[in-house]
């Protein structure tokens, strides 16, 4: 005799039920064309979509935190760098170099009477440009003179250094010189000024004669 679902026990019912949600869970699981099979491939996709993105903003949460270490180290270096082009500039800046000249002599009291540029020397990685120079006033107030030159930030190198008396040097004795001497005149003075520049964006100069780079004296 025929019995209905409904009259079977409760038990059985469950079991049953059971037993057809599996089933259409596996059917959907595993046989091709249902949506469910579609619904998780964009899923899948969606995650590795997902998991790009989070890498990408792991990156740029470390960039983040280096920014500021970034920018404090690139300011340093362009501090360094301006620090270099005052002690080698990139060009010959020929008014400056003057300027410093004059300064040092002023605040020392003695007198630049002659400053001549000479031809300018290509080296390895910079241009040495060479004046001479004659000079003259109290001794003490010389040596003042050269110890400006070597505190000023351009580096200037001095050669060549001779000294003589006013009077031996001007008109070649005793007779008075063709300008008034500071008081206190005892010394006059030639010497080679040399300062130095890179080139700048004219590029490295030729190969020059082998020898130390530019330092103060």
């Amino acid at each position: 005799m025929a019995t209905s679902f409904r009259e079977l026990p409760f038990g059985v019912q469950a079991v049953a039920f059971v037993a057809i949600g599996a089933a259409i869970f596996l059917i959907g699981e595993y046989v091709p064309g249902f949506p469910i099979q579609a619904v998780r491939a964009q899923r899948d996709s969606a995650q590795k979509s997902l998991d790009t993105v989070n890498d990408e903003v792991k990156k740029l949460q470390y960039y983040d935190v280096q920014k500021g270490q970034l920018t404090a180290d690139i300011e340093a270096m362009q501090k360094e760098l301006d620090t270099l082009k005052s002690i080698v500039p990139d060009d010959k800046e020929i008014d400056e170099f003057i300027k410093a000249m004059s300064d040092s002599a002023r605040a020392s009291n003695i007198s630049i009477r002659r400053l001549t540029a000479k031809p300018i020397e290509p080296k390895d990685y910079f241009y040495e440009v060479p004046f001479e120079v004659a000079i003259d006033g109290p001794y003490f107030q010389v040596v003042e003179f050269f110890e400006r030159l070597s505190r000023l930030s351009r580096i200037i190198n001095v050669a060549d250094l001779t000294f003589t008396t006013p009077s031996s040097q001007y008109q070649g004795g005793p007779s008075p010189p063709p300008f008034p001497l500071r008081p206190g005149t005892t010394v006059f003075g030639t010497f080679t000024a040399t300062t130095y520049f890179t080139g700048g964006a004219a590029g490295p100069p030729k190969p020059g004669k082998p020898g130390a780079g530019p330092a103060k004296r």
